[in-house]
């Protein structure tokens, strides 16, 4: 029965005295003194009933008993051992959900998560989307992004990039009003909008433009939604740059003018500091901050700020 099982710590100290026929590198080994090796040993023998050493002057040596006694104990600490490492690499690799807005993992994120899965075939990336920060006691999340100011009570936050808006156009809006010359030639375009309606009037204010009037055309509150809306040749459009790369290099998209307005706010990977360690964690940590910054992800990380 489980009840007449030794108490775990008396087994160690028999464990670790067999293995060095020394009380006192046990000792050592184990952080406890030798005379509480000597008690857990006595207690040990008293609980089975059976000698386990012998002590001749001051050496120590195994009874029969101890040495039919060793190896069973010695292979159930293995496996213990084993059993451990199993369940910590399960749940340090296996799925890892992030969290992320809907238009960050549609513009910069999914493009690029085959890169994460060739440097980390072990991890099963599951991606969650939402606007407010996630509860990471509750949801079940390991880590988020979130676009802000990076403060972030009682969590970790590292700033991923710095979101620059860019203008741009699908090519077939770019034919039929043709190439913009100046900034000011835009104010006569159709354009598609953020849900606050600020950010083109104050992309051309920037630019030393204040006559462009009310603000006309679709608004979104969503940066995925503006994308699409820009790529369906609906209007012009402010995005960040990481988001857009991709559909100009492929030529999805029209960088209408090289000026770029820097939004206050970035991108940052947020996570509870307890898990700055995790395997899967430490790994989407590496692979999000490199590609943000080189775009070919590393084994190596960068600064953080934990509040």
């Amino acid at each position: 029965m489980i009840d007449r099982l030794p108490p775990l710590n008396a087994l160690r100290a028999y464990e670790a005295t067999a293995r060095h026929l020394s009380v006192k590198n046990a000792a050592k080994e184990l952080y406890v003194t030798p005379g509480a090796v000597s008690q857990m040993l006595k207690a040990l023998e008293a609980h089975l009933g059976v000698a386990l050493f012998r002590r001749v002057n001051r050496g120590i040596f195994l009874t029969e008993a101890g040495q039919n006694y060793l190896p069973p104990v010695r292979n159930a600490f293995r496996q213990i051992a084993e059993a451990t490492r199993r369940v910590t690499v399960s749940a340090d690799t296996g799925i890892l959900t992030v969290s992320v807005t809907s238009g960050f993992a549609a513009g910069w994120l999914v493009p690029r998560l085959k890169d994460f899965q060739d440097a980390y075939p072990e991890i099963d990336l599951q991606v969650a989307t939402g606007k407010g920060l996630a509860d990471f006691s509750r949801d079940g999340v390991d880590v988020a992004v979130r676009h802000g100011l990076g403060r972030y009570p009682d969590l970790c936050s590292e700033r991923v990039f710095a979101v620059e808006l860019v203008p741009v156009a699908a090519p077939t809006l770019v034919a039929r009003f043709g190439a913009p010359k100046t900034p000011a030639e835009l104010t006569r375009w159709p354009l598609a909008h953020d849900a606050g309606r600020k950010d083109w009037q104050l992309w051309f204010q920037a630019q030393g433009i204040d006559e462009v009037g009310a603000p006309r055309g679709s608004a979104f509150d969503d940066s995925s939604l503006l994308l699409k809306a820009v790529l369906a040749g609906q209007g012009a459009g402010l995005l960040p740059a990481a988001m857009t790369a991709l559909d100009l290099a492929e030529g999805r998209l029209v960088k209408l003018a090289e000026i770029v307005w820097p939004e206050a706010f970035a991108y940052y990977l947020v996570y509870p500091e307890a898990s700055r360690e995790r395997p899967k964690v430490a790994a989407f940590r590496t692979w999000i901050l490199n590609a943000a910054v080189q775009g070919t992800p590393r084994r190596d990380g960068g600064p953080t700020d934990c509040r």
